[in-house]
């Protein structure tokens, strides 16, 4: 039985749905239903009676709640007091893919700082940050989850993104010009999507909904070559060299751009995490141009 089990469970049950849980936990649906299995074994008992319409607790699963709340309480209890007398512990930090190129140089005077090896999307590395695999994150997810997880958050910097065609022409395409991916893996894929979507909205880009994970990789310039149309590129995708029938080309009126947030909990009490924090109170992101568009405050 482990920890996660337990908030598994908890959010199940307060869900009473497996899909609305899963979205709130940010984890995949079969997933979800084969940690509830493992945790049902372990237990030795049923906790949820669930079909294809209903999900409802057994009276198991009734009298275990509170235990399991106090529990998860308990833990929560006890890494807040571990917290407190961490302070000179390395301040653990995760990434997506983009970093400060001046992080080292305003951090180190004031906190240790390790870089976590695991690179991850954005919405994994905000949740790692909220059951406290990481103290901070570079990454970005919408202000809604940043609420439902108790982060706050500082933005850092910011990617201009820009439009991938077929062909040699590197002329500008307009951002309503510039298709846009939606993958229909809503947990792979949820900062991307959430992102694309408000910036549809904001400047009436044509939608290309897929399924095969095609926002970034070798997928994504097949799409690009079938759909013949400039397709704006994911910040994933900034940096991976382009084969040579593809062009990168800049997306203007408006120019779009992708924030970098510097995530931490909400309720953080560590001083060496705040000051790293505050090392970037002074940051410009760069987003402030008449002509830059980025999704709305987190």
């Amino acid at each position: 039985m482990e920890l996660r089990q337990l908030r598994y469970f908890v959010a199940v049950a307060e869900e009473l749905n497996f899909g609305r849980a899963a979205a709130r936990l940010l984890i995949a649906g079969p997933s979800l239903s084969q940690q509830i299995k493992a945790l049902e074994r372990d237990l030795g008992v049923v906790l949820f009676d669930r079909d294809r319409r209903s999900v409802a607790l057994t009276a198991s699963g009734t009298a275990l709640l509170p235990h399991a709340r106090a529990l998860l309480e308990r833990a929560e209890d006890l890494r807040r007091r571990a917290g407190r007398l961490s302070a000179a512990q390395p301040v653990r930090v995760g990434y997506v893919n983009w970093w400060p190129p001046d992080f080292s140089a305003r951090t180190s005077p004031v906190a240790t700082v390790h870089v976590d090896a695991w690179v991850a999307p954005s919405h994994t590395q905000a949740a790692r940050v909220a059951d406290g695999s990481l103290d901070l994150a570079v990454c970005w997810v919408p202000g809604a989850d940043l609420a439902r997880l108790g982060l706050a958050a500082r933005t850092i910097g910011a990617d201009r993104l820009f439009a991938v065609s077929a062909g040699r022409s590197a002329g500008p395409v307009r951002a309503r010009d510039a298709v846009v991916l939606l993958d229909e893996d809503a947990i792979s894929w949820a900062s991307w999507n959430v992102y694309a979507q408000e910036l549809v909205r904001a400047t009436g880009a044509p939608v290309e909904r897929i399924s095969d994970g095609g926002v970034t990789g070798p997928a994504f310039f097949e799409h690009v070559r079938r759909l013949g149309r400039p397709v704006l590129n994911s910040p994933k995708g900034q940096t991976v060299a382009l084969p040579p029938d593809l062009t990168r080309r800049p997306v203007v009126s408006p120019e779009v751009h992708w924030p970098w947030l510097l995530v931490r909990r909400a309720d953080e009490t560590r001083g060496a995490v705040l000051a790293v924090v505050d090392a970037f109170d002074d940051y410009d992101d760069g987003t402030s141009g008449p002509d830059a568009w980025r999704p709305g405050p987190a």
